[in-house]
This record gives C-alpha cells, sequence and structure tokens, in this order.
C-alpha cells in the first residue's frame, strides 16, 4: 500500500476549524437530545411503574414504537415524512421556515429515541428497589407521590448512573447518523474534509480519537459522579 500520509492537513485552514465546528455541533446535538431523553424518559419510566393500568399501558406503547425502530428511520420520518402529514401550514414551516430544522430534526430523533431506553433503566432500577421498604412507606402514610418522591426516585436514580453513563455515551456515538439528514456534525466534518483533501484516514483517525477523548472523559465524570452519590451499604462497594 503506497498510501502518502499528511497529518499536517488537519492543522491546515479551513480543515482543523472544520473539525472544531462539528465537535461542537455532535455536542449540541448530544447535550441537548441528553435533556430531552432524560425529561421524557424518567416521566415514561415512572409512568410504566405507576399502579394505574391506562397510564402504565400508554408509557409501554411509547417505549415498544420508539425503541424497537432503528433510529436512522426515525429520523427520516421526523425530516421527510411528519412535514408532508401534519397541515399543510406546520408542515411548510416545518421545512422552510423553522430555525435549523436539520439540527432540530436530529434533536428530536435522537431525544425520543434515547427517552424510551432511558424510561427501560429508570424502570428497572424502581422495579430493584425491595417491596419492603415501599410496603414500610405506606404503612408509615406516605401517598404513592410521596413514595416516589422520597423512597423510589431516590435510590433508583442511584442505582442506575451506571447503565445511565452507557446511554450518556451512546447518544454521543448516535448524533453520527444526523450527517444523513444534513447536519455537519464531527462524523460529517471528516467526510467533507475526505472529498477536499483526500486524506481519508488522517481526517476519520481525527474524528475516531476526538470519539475516545470524549468517551472517556464522560467515563471519568460519571465514575466520580457515581461515588460521590452511591448510598453506603446499598449500592455497591467502595472501590
Amino acid at each position: 500500500m503506497n498510501y502518502n500520509w499528511d497529518w499536517s492537513v488537519l492543522l491546515q485552514p479551513p480543515y482543523a476549524e472544520w473539525l472544531v465546528t462539528g465537535t461542537l455541533m455532535t455536542f449540541a446535538v448530544a447535550l441537548s437530545a441528553w435533556v430531552i431523553a432524560l425529561l421524557i424518559g424518567t416521566v415514561i419510566g415512572v409512568g410504566r411503574t405507576l399502579p394505574v393500568r391506562p397510564v402504565a399501558l400508554l408509557c409501554t406503547v411509547y417505549v415498544e414504537i420508539f425503541r424497537n425502530v432503528p433510529l436512522l428511520v426515525q429520523m427520516f420520518l421526523w425530516y421527510f415524512v411528519v412535514p408532508e402529514i401534519v397541515p399543510h401550514d406546520m408542515g411548510t414551516w416545518m421545512k422552510r421556515d423553522m430555525p435549523y430544522p436539520e439540527f432540530t430534526t436530529a434533536m428530536l430523533a435522537l431525544g425520543f429515541y434515547t427517552a424510551s431506553r432511558v424510561a427501560e433503566q429508570l424502570r428497572a432500577g424502581i422495579q430493584a428497589v425491595g417491596k419492603g421498604l415501599v410496603s414500610a412507606a405506606y404503612a408509615n402514610g406516605l401517598s404513592t407521590l410521596q413514595v416516589y418522591r422520597y423512597i423510589l426516585l431516590p435510590i433508583a436514580v442511584r442505582t442506575v448512573i451506571p447503565p445511565m453513563t452507557s446511554e450518556f455515551l451512546t447518544i454521543f456515538k448516535n448524533s453520527s447518523l444526523a450527517l444523513t439528514i444534513g447536519v455537519l456534525e464531527l462524523t460529517a466534518q471528516s467526510q467533507k474534509i475526505a472529498e477536499y483533501t483526500f486524506h481519508g484516514f488522517e481526517a476519520y483517525a481525527a474524528a475516531t480519537v476526538i470519539y475516545v477523548v470524549i468517551a472517556l472523559i464522560v467515563t471519568v465524570l460519571m465514575h466520580m459522579f457515581e461515588k460521590m452519590n452511591r448510598i453506603p451499604g446499598l449500592i455497591g462497594k467502595e472501590r
């Protein structure tokens, strides 16, 4: 293989700027989607464990739909299909006048998809709390709202920090699919550099290193957060 390596191309304008803006866009898409996923996922996860059957069924339908349809298909549906099936004026606004439609679409698609996964993690965390603890709370006169607020959620949230770390890393990796609808995030910018310079190995290697660095930083921060919020004697052992 006679490949002409040239790493310096990544430091030349405008390619270095493209990598920086791509990284920032990746953060913007992933973090915005994560906020949506946490908010909706928490509501859905709690709803799945409520004794109110219609609410639990509705939340289960949400999880099964969004979790089992591939994310790429969901992005295409949000970007190409939804504007065509909503009322005409709204569809026109979504296609022409909505600020940053590609970014907004990617954020919503990724957020709603990840919310279904967050909901399942939280549901598992809530159901992992001992029934004796819940029974004791009810026996002491706590209402269902108070049981969730003071017993179930504080314990469940601490329990699911490790799997939530994986979901947080996954949302960064899944943000690369946003390039398919025109979002110039890190993978798209790397592809763009490769097309302009014919140095694809260097461009994709740089993107790989950036993704790895992001993953390592997130893992370390979440591990510190887990240790700070661990309940001694209940969740894991001190390491």
